[in-house]
């Protein structure tokens, strides 16, 4: 956990910046500027459509009771939407990466392992997730 902070909060800003100054030595610095605005604002406008339509996805998976799947779309989509709006070039990339819904499954797939399904709720093991036992639980709330 420290080397993912490590990584997120000292060297991908100094990787960030490198990038910045080879690039604004290539392009110019004014061009750069405008490309970092050009990709803050064209990942706005991708993630109001994109979120719009996490939106109503997640609508109609409620109504089927499947809606993990859509919040992690939507998760993802709010990390896409940081990384787009910070100023750089790997971020953006990064950023323009997650909105890619194709990746996004991908990642979901690979990273999120929801709660079973169908488990019984009596305590007893499921037959597809052996180590997983459910335990009733009652709450009593004193007034």
């Amino acid at each position: 956990m420290i080397r993912i902070f490590f990584f997120l909060f000292v060297l991908l800003p100094l990787l960030e910046l490198y990038v910045l100054i080879e690039v604004g030595s290539g392009i110019g610095g004014l061009t750069t500027i405008a490309l970092c605005v050009l990709t803050a604002v064209l990942g706005g406008l991708l993630i109001r459509i994109q979120g719009i339509q996490t939106l109503l996805k997640a609508r109609q998976s409620m109504r089927q009771h499947e809606l993990a799947e859509q919040g992690m779309h939507g998760v993802m989509l709010v990390i896409a939407g940081v990384m787009l709006f910070i100023p750089g070039f790997i971020s953006d990339t990064l950023g323009f990466l997650l909105l890619v819904p194709a990746i996004r499954r991908w990642l979901i797939r690979k990273t999120y392992q929801p709660f079973p399904q169908g488990m019984d709720t009596s305590g007893k093991q499921h037959q597809r997730y052996p180590n997983v036992e459910v335990i009733d639980v009652e709450v009593i709330k004193k007034d």
